[in-house]
């Protein structure tokens, strides 16, 4: 053989070599491109849904707080509305107290305190009440600050019954709210 046919069969195999070399080359480059576009893919997806699921969850979170706030702004408006009524009907008990229908309502009072308490009774009432009530024969005690009625002892100091309109108004708010809520739903 000779030189040059060795050096042609050198550059041949070389060639091969590289041919063969740029093929696997080509299919390695093939295969990590393949395999980067299905991880890109992969991690999109699962990207995708977790900011879906942070996105859901961020909203129902939202809507919650909004929703508590509508409440609480409801409820803030019913009370303002309920404490505005109150303050109504206190004016109203005072604008009461000035009228005849009043006198009534105070003989009334010292007839339920007497039949609870007995016939011997301290009664504590409004100065302007004081009048009204020894005409009625009972006893009277010190002076009370109230919108109207008044507060009944026995005798002895033992058995009270608080008979004013605040108290009135305290016993009764439950109801007194139940029925604000059911005019104003």
């Amino acid at each position: 053989m000779s030189i040059e046919t060795f050096i042609y069969e050198i550059e041949n195999r070389k060639k091969k070599e590289l041919e063969r070399l740029d093929s696997e080359l080509a299919a390695k480059k093939a295969q990590i491109h393949r395999e980067k576009e299905t991880s890109v893919k992969d991690l999109q997806g699962r990207y995708t849904k977790e900011a879906k699921a942070k996105s859901e969850r961020e909203s129902a979170r939202i809507i919650e707080a909004a929703k508590l706030q509508a409440k609480r702004i409801l409820f803030d408006a019913i009370n303002a509305n309920l404490e505005s009524a109150l303050t109504t009907i206190r004016e109203q008990l005072k604008n009461y107290t000035k009228g005849p229908e009043y006198r009534k309502v105070l003989e009334f009072i010292v007839d339920i305190s007497k039949k609870k308490l007995g016939e011997n009774i301290v009664i504590h009432c409004r100065e302007e009440d004081r009048s009204i009530l020894k005409e009625l024969g009972v006893t009277i005690g010190s002076p009370i600050q109230t919108i109207g009625g008044l507060i009944a002892e026995n005798t002895e100091g033992t058995k009270e019954l608080d008979m004013t309109f605040e108290e009135l108004l305290r016993n009764n708010e439950g109801q007194i709210k139940a029925l604000f809520l059911e005019k104003i739903s």
